[in-house]
């Protein structure tokens, strides 16, 4: 059946668009640059859906149903523990994809996926996107290389939530390399920060407190501007050179203990990786 060309109107502010080729959303993202003919057998058996803000799209230990690849909005990927902790691992953006190691090592999903904003989202189920790699195996050597990107931007996440000497300087960086991805990488460029205070401690591993706090004393010393979630960074240099001599004494003086675990989430995923590459080459 062929897909019908034109938008329809959704009631989250934007038109919810069918079809890949001719998608207004489409960007950078993989699943976006695919060749006209993987492009169109994609759009063949992707499955599109509007979402409000807060909704979830799975949730980590969820058998994998299929890949979710983000056309519009914003999701963010968390970690959560038994103590009810939760640690956000990304907010992904358009063009990202969720579930693709769990669908391709069949293992329940690591990270749960909650809507920030309200959102399109095109869903493949495992079953066909299995059937779509084995139709055109060149695109799984490019599947390989997007998950490997995942996994050094959660490596340089951890690295920066577990060696940050302090709040002042884990919520600098997350400043200047949000404001940098959102195209606001020069002095006085204006940049909208995705999360409130509380969700921000999440992506950076301290608390809501904490970053009000390191917030606040950003401003009184002219480090940013603006007001409420729109920001502007009059001197990126000057905010690089936050340097605080020792650990926030607020928090907790040693996160190792919570950290561990997740590490040991990433290196089983890259031996996975690894691994199944392998095989599907091999195979090939």
């Amino acid at each position: 059946m062929q897909k019908c060309e034109s938008a329809r109107r959704s009631p989250y502010g934007f038109e919810i668009s069918d079809n890949c080729p001719a998608c207004k959303f489409r960007k950078n993202g993989f699943f976006c640059q695919l060749s006209p003919a993987e492009l169109k057998d994609f759009d063949a058996v992707k499955f599109v859906s509007a979402y409000p803000a807060d909704a979830f799209l799975f949730v980590e230990q969820q058998r994998p149903r299929g890949i979710h690849v983000l056309c519009e909005g914003q999701v963010k990927l968390s970690f959560s523990s038994s103590e009810g902790k939760t640690l956000a691992l990304k907010i992904a953006r358009p063009g990202d994809v969720f579930g693709l190691f769990s669908v391709l090592s069949d293992k329940p999903y690591e990270v749960t996926a909650r809507t920030l904003r309200p959102c399109q989202v095109a869903f493949v189920s495992t079953s066909h996107f299995q059937q779509f790699l084995q139709k055109h195996p060149d695109v799984f050597q490019n599947v390989v290389s997007h998950l490997g990107m995942h996994y050094s931007s959660a490596c340089e996440q951890l690295r920066m939530i577990g060696l940050g000497a302090s709040t002042l300087e884990r919520v600098a960086n997350f400043l200047l390399h949000w404001s940098a991805d959102r195209g606001a990488a020069q002095d006085g460029m204006q940049f909208t920060l995705p999360l409130g205070h509380e969700q921000m401690a999440e992506y950076i591993g301290t608390t809501r407190e904490s970053v009000t706090r390191a917030l606040g004393e950003f401003r009184s010393r002219g480090l940013i501007e603006g007001c409420g979630s729109v920001l502007r960074i009059p001197d990126r240099l000057a905010l690089q050179e936050i340097r605080a001599s020792s650990a926030d004494p607020q928090e907790p003086s040693s996160r190792s203990g919570r950290l561990t675990p997740i590490r040991q989430r990433f290196r089983e995923i890259r031996r996975s990786i690894s691994k199944r590459a392998a095989g599907r080459f091999k195979s090939a």
